[in-house]
């Protein structure tokens, strides 16, 4: 992580994941009907790997960028500029709901392929919130990096203000 971006926010997850997950995993193994003597196993090894997967999840919002740590076995780190976000949106099901949770996706500009995101959260506390703090520091972020301020003029505007010029005095050279 750059050391000029700052902490702003460390997202809480709700402890109901692991249950909700072990719940998914189960009705998962009753619809494919195959695999239903596999949901005593499922249910033993998902649960304690669970936990450890609980305790690692991490989601920070920085000055820069939303990082997002995952993984007990297989560990994965995404970090995502602000200014490449495009949308964050709101997911829930009927198991979601029961379980007083929600899936934040996360889309990003160069995003393949339809109704894929980048990065998907689940159970993040208060994701409305966190939601709002996403969108605010990236309009803050978008604003510095797109806009000069009002007293500065874009070196940008100026070179094509001197073009202009320059063609006008050819355009009345040739003319004369």
């Amino acid at each position: 992580m750059n050391s000029k971006a700052k902490i702003l926010h460390k997202a809480q997850f709700n402890p109901k994941i692991i249950t909700y997950i072990l719940w998914y995993g189960s009705l998962i193994c009753a619809l494919t009907i195959v695999l239903i003597p596999l949901i005593p196993i499922w249910l033993l090894i998902a649960s304690f790997y669970l936990k450890r997967y609980f305790e690692r999840l991490e989601c920070e919002l920085t000055t820069r960028s939303l990082r997002f740590k995952k993984g007990y076995i297989f560990q994965t780190e995404r970090t995502i500029p602000l200014d490449k976000i495009q949308d964050l949106t709101f997911k829930e099901g009927p198991l979601l709901k029961h379980f007083g949770l929600s899936v934040l996706k996360i889309e990003t500009a160069g995003n393949t392929g339809q109704g894929s995101s980048d990065l998907s959260l689940i159970g993040i506390i208060d994701a409305f919130e966190f939601r709002t703090m996403v969108f605010d520091q990236r309009d803050k972020v978008t604003d510095n990096t797109t806009g000069t301020s009002k007293n500065e003029v874009d070196p940008t505007v100026e070179l094509l203000k001197e073009i202009k010029d320059s063609i006008k005095r050819i355009e009345g050279k040739l003319l004369s």
